[in-house]
């Protein structure tokens, strides 16, 4: 499934997510292709913040496509904690990332995964994300 603005928040040039290539209730897989032209890509390679901000949006992708599929719009969230993220490799320009969220506890907006990513196949970055959907203000 290719991404529509309803979907992640992020919008042009800083989206990190193509596609989202599986979904289920508790998981969900992605894809993105690192181009020359990425804001965080550099030297021909793609940085650390990238990937993470990949992994991150890969997990939006998830909360987005859910919030779709009830015909509601999808909310904004941010990163709560990053734990024990490791990222053995940075990808080329040209690789294609498949990131897996699987959804560990989710309660009351706040979201706990276990994130793997790979490039062309070759795992290169694994770790914890907890996310939280941020509250509508109230109007006084």
């Amino acid at each position: 499934m290719q991404l529509t603005d309803q979907l992640i928040p992020q919008r042009a040039p800083f989206v990190m997510v193509d596609r989202i290539t599986d979904f289920g209730p508790y998981y969900v897989e992605t894809a993105f292709v690192v181009l020359a032209g990425n804001l965080l890509a550099t030297n021909g390679v793609l940085a650390e913040a990238g990937v993470v901000e990949h992994m991150a949006q890969s997990v939006a992708a998830h909360t987005g496509y859910a919030f779709y599929l009830r015909n509601e719009p999808a909310p904004t969230g941010y990163i709560g904690v990053i734990s024990d993220m490791v990222v053995e490799r940075l990808p080329a320009v040209g690789d294609t990332l498949c990131t897996r969220v699987d959804i560990l506890h989710e309660f009351n907006g706040v979201t706990m995964v276990k994130i793997a990513t790979t490039a062309n196949g070759t795992a290169i970055a694994a770790g914890s994300m907890k996310t939280v959907i941020a509250q509508p203000q109230q109007q006084a």
